[in-house]
């Protein structure tokens, strides 16, 4: 979570600064992993305490259905706001601080999501494998983020960077659906 707090810090900042779509949803995600890590932390303690199945079960489907929703309302901003750059051309400046976030991201969030799976695993918590699916969504941002910045600073593709926000679109959308559906949508 400390993490993610000081990620989506730089991301936003950085993105606000430099005009990019891509750092900006990437802020907003670790936003949103953060929001879902703290709802799946309760529903962790709601089973420490001792609750009875059916409240347990309760909870976790909440959680569940919080993830789906973050997943949808991502997808939503990234594509509305990736779309409006592509239509006005609104070329973002180069960002060194977003490449080494992105690139720092890629190898520290894969990590932490297969923590997660793997705690999942051991206390059979669906909505933990949810939550860790949203870390491994940074994961994935982290390098659509990474090659869009880059082919921008180095290619001039200012079109890179709200390309690279696309290109999660679906999976966000996907993932967000079953979440909200129940389906069980986040297995290993």
């Amino acid at each position: 979570m400390a993490y993610n707090l000081i990620e989506a810090g730089i991301a936003l900042w950085t993105g606000v600064q430099v005009g990019s779509i891509a750092l900006v949803g990437f802020g907003l995600d670790s936003v949103i992993e953060l929001a879902a890590a703290t709802v799946l932390l309760w529903r962790l303690a709601v089973e420490t305490r001792g609750a009875d199945r059916e409240t347990v079960e309760r909870t976790e489907h909440r959680v569940h259905v919080f993830v789906g929703i973050t997943f949808l309302l991502l997808a939503i901003y990234v594509t509305a706001q990736a779309g409006w750059t592509l239509w006005t051309r609104d070329a973002p400046d180069e960002s060194t601080i977003g490449i080494v976030l992105a690139a720092a991201s890629l190898v520290v969030m894969p990590l932490v999501s297969w923590g997660k799976l793997r705690a999942a695993r051991e206390i059979g918590s669906a909505a933990l494998r949810a939550e860790a699916k949203e870390t491994l969504a940074c994961s994935y941002l982290s390098l659509a983020l990474l090659l869009g910045l880059v082919a921008n600073a180095v290619l001039g593709w200012w079109w890179a960077d709200p390309a690279a926000a696309l290109v999660m679109v679906p999976w966000l959308v996907r993932e967000g659906r079953e979440g909200l559906s129940g389906e069980e949508c986040c297995g290993d």
